[in-house]
């Protein structure tokens, strides 16, 4: 029973009108917490790879970069031209070429911060008979009671393969990208880019969501009647058909809206230019290009370039990115190599073959040769020369 009732309240009285929901309507909305994409290895690459450009031309960049330098073995200090382990690394396995084999390493030390290198079937030297890129999401490593990896666990659905790691027999090269909270695994630059991928993503959506509502921002219809009437929930039901129907998606882009009865429009998001739409994109792309090492010239981002020249970017890439990564695969690959077959094995990049150094190659032998004071065998050997051949 109404409380009025109980209390002797007069029962004429006029019921309270409540107010259409159709009525005046002002919404205020502020900036909530910030929805992040999941941080573990598949999410980031098919976030930071898969879905976004700019990460994906970066990786592609490093990756066929490093792969395409060839490398210079040496043998207990002698630059060996002919041997086992250089017909093994440009043919490792029936599948794959040695370019292809380096620049799925490459590949997954930027995106995982792992690289798994399987050896297969090892011959009379001790090398191995074929060589193959494991990938990173499917390999565990197992620690051993000192903490140390004691082997390692590859699973594909419910096949499962395990190699024991023994200190005289490592069946599988871990590379591993510097991480200072893990033990076992690597950081990739892809974990450190997942913050501006994020960005970028988001505002590659709200570009493609304000195109589909034909460019403009969102905004509310205010019903504002003179006289402090109300919309009836048949006209309200009516008006959100007809805006439905008329206004929305790409399709209905620049179809003008008539309103009527006391409607008025009132925009309630903020245009590109209010937002810097384009001004937080390309940061967020010079973030990620920061994160992987790449010049924002190369790959094609407006702003504050520091590089005079494409040249010049293109030469710091190689110098800062490309050829300390190499350095470091290949003396992993060349101590692993050795320890199968006993010998005292060094991988090292060919300088002389990377044409963005070029311009470096051509003063260095310039000045070399003007130095009068050295004769030809110590000009030879600051050139990486060894002694010049008998006849």
């Amino acid at each position: 029973m109404p409380l009025r009732l109980l209390r002797g309240a007069r029962t004429d009285a006029p019921r309270e009108r409540k107010g259409s929901a159709a009525g005046p309507v002002l919404a205020f909305h502020g900036p909530g917490k910030p929805v992040w994409s999941p941080r573990d290895e598949v999410s980031l690459i098919r976030t930071g790879y898969e879905g976004n450009v700019i990460g994906f031309r970066a990786v592609r960049m490093v990756a066929e970069a490093a792969a395409a330098i060839p490398l210079l073995l040496t043998e207990d200090g002698q630059r060996m031209q002919e041997h086992p382990a250089l017909r093994l690394l440009a043919q490792p396995n029936p599948g794959q070429d040695g370019r292809s084999l380096m620049e799925a390493l490459y590949g997954h030390l930027q995106l995982a911060g792992n690289a798994y290198l399987e050896a297969a079937c090892p011959d009379s030297l001790g090398l191995p008979a074929e060589l193959h890129a494991l990938r990173p999401d499917r390999m565990r490593v197992i620690p051993g009671p000192d903490g140390w990896p004691q082997g390692f666990e590859y699973r594909v659905g419910q096949a499962v393969q395990r190699w024991k790691v023994t200190p005289e027999h490592r069946p599988v090269l871990h590379l591993k990208a510097f991480h200072p909270l893990d033990d076992h695994y690597g950081m990739s630059p892809l974990a450190a880019a997942a913050g501006a991928l994020d960005v970028h993503n988001a505002a590659a959506r709200w570009s493609k969501a304000l195109l589909d509502n034909a460019a403009r921002p969102s905004g509310a219809i205010v019903f504002g009647a003179s006289d402090g009437s109300t919309m009836s929930e048949e006209q309200y039901r009516r008006l959100r058909e007809e805006i439905e129907d008329n206004h929305q998606g790409a399709r209905n882009a620049g179809r003008p809206m008539l309103l009527e009865g006391g409607l008025d429009w009132r925009p309630m998001g903020f245009s590109p230019a209010d937002m810097e739409f384009l001004k937080t994109k390309d940061a967020a792309a010079r973030e990620i290009a920061l994160a992987f090492g790449v010049p924002p010239m190369l790959l094609g981002i407006p702003g504050d370039n520091t590089y005079s020249n494409f040249q010049e970017a293109n030469r710091a890439f190689f110098r800062q990115t490309v050829l300390p990564l190499v350095a470091k695969v290949g003396a992993a690959l060349a101590c692993w190599l050795g320890e199968g077959c006993g010998r005292a094995l060094a991988l090292e990049p060919d300088l002389d073959r990377v044409p963005a150094l070029g311009a470096e190659r051509d003063a260095r032998w310039k000045r070399v040769t003007e130095a009068d004071f050295l004769t030809e065998e110590e000009k030879r050997a600051a050139l990486g020369l060894g002694p010049r051949p008998a006849g």
